[in-house]
């Protein structure tokens, strides 16, 4: 008996099956996939025919996927995922535009002092940047990478981690002057945001620092700014502030150093091919400047 071979669908017309069945919507298909709606129904209408099932259920106000529709969506999906990663892995097309989304203080303090060294190594890709103001900011954001603090594991996202956050004191070489050296009586500043703060540095150290700080930033660039300009002393991250410190305008105060679990990861979707700069990419931000030679 000859073998009979099962006749696959058109991709295209799978590829519509699988957005209208993810979207709940023929009309929000058509819209991503640049189709008409007519022509979302009447390929979700052929791929049945050939299929011989009913893979939504049509309703007034719109379909919902049919319990054999819904029961095909997942494999489609990841039938649908190996193969743009494969495709990714094996034609690599390079990138002519990255978007990083990040607050204003890691771009700043951090991605800027790398970027002729992105721009001597990756010369044809044009960053784009986005600023983070709040959490909730990164649920609205597209950004091909993201920079975020916490422990490394979001839903759906690829990580790896930037620097190691150590806080420790630190102040202008003139503040200090004046305080002839001991700085615990000097004015403090501090940060909102997810880092550890003065009271946490004192449980950790020892350390017998009572009154509250008197002057506090919503980002730690700005804080950064007032400790160069002389305004108090600040518990500062060290990574960012390197810059500072390795040009004279702050002194670290302390020999011992405050070491979070939490820190910087740069990440990314999980579900998006590879592209050939971003290993690149990743590797420089990831290099502390010391040893980059950028």
């Amino acid at each position: 008996m000859a073998e009979q071979h099962q006749t696959l669908p058109p991709l295209e017309w799978i590829r519509v099956f699988e957005a209208a069945g993810r979207l709940g919507s023929f009309t929000a298909a058509a819209n991503e996939l640049g189709l008409t709606q007519a022509a979302v129904s009447q390929r979700i209408k052929n791929l049945e025919q050939q299929l011989g099932a009913q893979l939504f259920n049509r309703r007034a106000r719109g379909v919902i996927l049919s319990i054999q529709g819904e029961s095909w969506l997942p494999h489609v999906q990841a039938a649908l995922n190996q193969l743009l990663h494969s495709t990714a892995n094996l034609f690599e097309l390079p990138r002519r535009k990255v978007t990083i989304a990040a607050s204003s203080s890691v771009i700043e303090l951090w991605i800027v002092p790398r970027l002729r060294g992105i721009a001597q190594q990756l010369p044809h890709v044009q960053l784009s940047f986005e600023t983070i103001q709040h959490l909730p900011d990164y649920d609205r954001s597209e950004a091909d990478f993201e920079i975020r603090f916490g422990e490394g594991s979001w839903p759906g996202r690829d990580a790896e981690r930037l620097y190691a956050e150590e806080l420790a004191p630190v102040a202008s070489p003139a503040l200090l002057k004046e305080a002839a050296g001991n700085w615990e009586t000097l004015p403090r500043i501090a940060t909102s945001g997810p880092r550890d703060g003065w009271r946490d540095w004192s449980l950790a150290t020892g350390a017998d620092i009572q009154t509250a700080p008197t002057l506090r930033f919503d980002t730690f660039v700005q804080a950064l700014r007032a400790a160069e300009a002389g305004a108090g002393v600040l518990l500062g991250s060290l990574p960012l502030c390197d810059g500072a410190i390795q040009a004279g305008s702050l002194v670290c105060l302390a020999d011992r150093v405050l070491r979070m679990e939490a820190g910087y990861w740069i990440n990314w979707p999980r579900n998006r091919p590879t592209f050939a700069e971003q290993g690149v990419l990743v590797a420089i931000l990831r290099t502390p400047i010391i040893d980059a030679d950028l």
